[in-house]
């Protein structure tokens, strides 16, 4: 299981992440923790300084923007 968390604030880009996040791992048949996480220095602690960030398995695999739905797949499947 992969663990997952989005990091920001609530913005409707973190809330769209999150969802392509459970939508691509329903697909793909691969079972996720999703968590999100709204905490600033928790995020900042990431080092993310950019929003939504994602954190799969403890590592930061994106800051910035939406991640595209083919990227996500990909960090889902690997």
């Amino acid at each position: 299981m992969k663990n997952i968390k989005i990091l920001g604030t609530g913005c409707k880009a973190c809330d769209t992440t999150a969802n392509l996040f459970r939508i691509a791992a329903e697909q793909a048949g691969v079972e996720i923790e999703l968590e999100k996480v709204t905490d600033i220095a928790e995020i900042m602690g990431y080092g993310v300084m950019s929003t939504p960030g994602v954190i799969i398995d403890g590592e930061v695999v994106h800051a910035g923007g939406l991640p595209g739905p083919d990227q996500i797949r990909q960090w889902i499947s690997e």
